[in-house]
């Protein structure tokens, strides 16, 4: 960044530690944005650092996005306005994308919607193992330019660590990409199950072959723990087969409604995930590989 200012770190309400970390690992200054809701509701803000001329890094935590959507793009129209060189978000939690096609009649396909709000408002984004199930990739539905950081080598470091003989399951098959991505940095045992969804919370899944494992601690892996439903199911089967109680590992722990209950009710008591989203689970820290995906688009 020779030639011009350094780029400023500037935390939305809820990532104040994750900005903490980033402006740290690479050497940069923490911006404050001033932020509270008038009586009615609506909000304030007030940035209380110059930011023309400089590039500015908006951290966000977007876990129950539309609490906090409107902050993020009168943030990023603030900036705009007092002449930020540019702008980017570093969210390690993408969401709505999960509605990803019209099942019915009408309904909104929010995540090519809430992409092209973030493509209007930012110069680029950097985003932890966004749910990309119906997408090849980001770039189908936001028009900025991005870049995807895999939590895997953050969740293999882990699982290392602190399990015993560990091997990896996955809960259905769209965990696949995330189990095997994290068993294979560790040449680790991994398997899937295999899943008929009945409805929203009822689920029938058919255990994998685990022959010669019986020794090993089952470690059920996937990118999202939301309503815990499908966790809890795998769990309990490999209980019943005999196993160990299984560790949980995820990367965004969504944690819905009663989804700690459901975990626990099936005897699943470790649960962990990184911090993407600001919970008591989150011990895996993101902040080095989100890092590393910063300072990438700052060098730029």
């Amino acid at each position: 960044m020779k030639g011009r200012e350094k780029a400023l770190i500037l935390p939305l309400p809820g990532s104040d530690d994750l900005a903490i970390s980033l402006a740290g690992r690479l050497g940069l200054d923490r911006g404050e944005l001033e932020w509270r809701r008038f009586p009615d509701g609506e909000s304030y803000l007030r940035l209380h650092d110059d930011p023309a001329g400089r590039d500015i890094v908006v951290v966000a935590r977007l876990d129950h996005p539309d609490s906090i959507l409107a902050t993020l793009l009168f943030a990023a129209d603030l900036l705009r306005e007092m002449g930020a060189r540019r702008i980017g978000l570093a969210a390690p939690y993408l969401p709505y994308m999960r509605q990803d096609m019209r099942f019915n009649p009408g309904e909104a396909v929010t995540s090519r919607s809430f992409a092209r709000l973030i493509s209007a408002a930012f110069d680029w984004l950097v985003t932890v193992d966004p749910h990309l199930h119906r997408y090849a990739s980001l770039d189908e539905i936001y028009s900025l330019e991005s870049t995807v950081v895999e939590a895997a080598p953050a969740l293999a470091d882990w699982i290392a660590a602190e399990v015993e003989d560990p091997v990896l399951i996955g809960p259905d098959g769209e965990s696949e990409q995330w189990v095997s991505a994290v068993a294979e940095l560790r040449k680790l045992p991994w398997r899937v199950f295999t899943k008929k969804r009945l409805g929203d919370r009822d689920v029938a899944l058919q255990m994998p072959d685990l022959s010669g494992l019986a020794r090993h601690t089952p470690v059920l892996v996937d990118d999202i723990i939301s309503s815990g439903t499908t966790m809890a199911a795998a769990g309990r089967q490999l209980v019943q087969a005999g196993f160990r109680a299984p560790v949980v590992v995820g990367v965004h722990g969504l944690f819905g409604d009663c989804a700690r209950e459901t975990l626990a009710e099936a005897g699943l008591n470790q649960i962990v995930c990184t911090n993407s989203i600001d919970v008591p689970e989150g011990e895996i820290d993101l902040s080095p590989l989100l890092a590393e995906g910063v300072g990438a688009w700052l060098k730029g």
